[in-house]
């Protein structure tokens, strides 16, 4: 996030990537998925991501037991 602003803020693409020690094409991909976000926008798109990761698991539990019961009856 700090260093999407000192982007905003007028420091080049090019002289952050070095400072920071990381490509432009990771800067670019930040600024398009963080750019225009405040931290707690930010930090609230982390939490829906990890609940998100949470539900597909639970999913493709529910979806596997469900494969195993099917498996059972045929035999």
């Amino acid at each position: 996030m700090a260093i999407l602003k000192q982007a905003e803020a007028g420091s080049t693409v090019p002289d952050l990537c070095r400072e920071h020690g990381m490509s432009s094409a990771s800067f670019y991909k930040w600024r398009a998925k963080f750019g225009g976000m405040d931290v707690s926008m930010m930090t609230r798109m982390k939490e829906l991501e990890d609940e998100n990761k949470r539900l597909k698991k639970m999913y493709i539990e529910a979806q596997m037991q469900a494969d195993i019961i099917k498996e059972a009856i045929i035999l």
